[in-house]
């Protein structure tokens, strides 16, 4: 009888619910309007030559390299970031090998890791979702071969200093430390070419948040070139498809775009902090296009009332310390203009008292 590896056998599944999603979307982090028009119009030219022909990856790279300022060399075009994830893993990890993953944080790390059949060293997080260096660096041994961090993570929003993540990446030689930055543009700070310091050091990035091309799966990983070599071996050739490599000049060009719609989610990003510190509500500051905050009891009916009002928003309450959260993603300005309007009516609604004279 045909069996999968044992490793697959005993893997945690991950099941989105992606399923009845109508309304405002503030609920998996996406981009809230979709792609800049230039990317729609570019779409809109596809022909069926374009999309009859295999892909070529290698003709794009360069012009994301330029944009990112490193070497060509040093970058892959992934499918998605979790190809970069994916590819980090298989690369790296053999049965019996131990990775470093500080929880909460984003779930594909944990089952890439436990598909090559390789063990997960789960690390809580520190008071209020503090990352713990000190921890970190404290549970590193000769069989630590892989270390994730996503900077800023999901679903707390937290932030780590750059000179944590270069004193872990030295503490450890012989691991692969990957900095997923799928928020990077909302936060602005970056390892992007830490690695020529430290080889062991990978940066991911996606363009499926600030540049609204999540439909697209489109990924980049970088790193040292002589890893990047490696990590070529492991990946197929015809990774992105045709349509998601025709966009990508048109995604990059757009930067008026994408600063235009950053600047929108960081002022809602304040504005929903100030609304629910004054109805005194906890949450955690975020470096992200989200907010994680704490409803207690009221978390199942919160969402609820919102969807009722037609804006879905995300319960993460099966993330490790997170019993009761909900995380709010932020999007343009009228959109988190509807959304800040509807949280004094559900707050009232669910007997909250507001804290701050308005």
């Amino acid at each position: 009888m045909l069996k999968a590896r044992e490793s697959i056998r005993t893997l945690k599944g991950y099941h989105p619910p992606l399923g009845e999603r109508e309304g405002l979307r503030l609920d998996f982090n996406e981009n809230t309007v979709g792609c800049s028009p230039r990317v729609l119009d570019r779409l809109r030219t596809l022909t069926g030559e374009d999309v009859a022909r295999y892909p070529v990856r290698d003709r794009v790279e360069p012009l994301v390299a330029g944009h990112l300022g490193i070497r060509p060399e040093e970058l892959l075009l992934t499918n998605g970031t979790d190809e970069a994830i994916h590819l980090v893993c298989e690369t790296y990890l053999e049965p019996g090998d131990e990775a470093l993953i500080v929880v909460p944080t984003f779930a594909m790390f944990e089952i890439y890791v436990s598909a090559t059949g390789a063990r997960v060293i789960s690390i809580p997080a520190g008071d209020d979702f503090a990352f713990p260096t000190e921890t970190v660096i404290s549970r590193i041994t000769e069989m630590t071969r892989f270390i994730a961090v996503a900077n800023p993570n999901n679903p707390t929003g937290a932030f780590v200093r750059i000179s944590d993540l270069l004193h872990i990446t030295q503490a450890a030689p012989n691991a692969a430390v990957l900095i997923d930055e799928a928020y990077f543009e909302f936060c602005g700070e970056t390892a992007v070419s830490v690695w020529r310091d430290v080889p062991n050091l990978f940066v991911s990035r996606t363009f499926s948040k600030a540049y609204g091309m999540a439909g697209l799966r489109i990924g980049v990983l970088m790193g040292d070139q002589q890893q990047m070599k490696m990590l070529r071996r492991t990946s197929s050739p015809y990774n992105l498809n045709s349509a998601a490599l025709a966009c990508l000049p048109d995604a990059l060009a757009g930067r008026e775009f994408v600063e235009g719609y950053v600047g929108d989610v960081t002022a809602g990003r304040r504005e929903l902090e100030l609304e629910l510190a004054a109805w005194g509500i906890r949450y955690w500051p975020s470096r992200a296009n989200f907010v994680l905050m704490y409803l207690g009891d009221n978390c199942k009916r919160f969402i609820r009332e919102m969807r009722e009002r037609g804006i879905l928003v995300r319960d993460r309450s099966s993330d490790h310390g997170c019993q009761n959260c909900v995380r709010i993603t932020l999007g343009s300005r009228d959109h988190n203009a509807q959304m800040l309007s509807a949280l004094p009516q559900v707050f009232h609604d669910l007997g909250v008292r507001h804290q701050v004279a308005r």
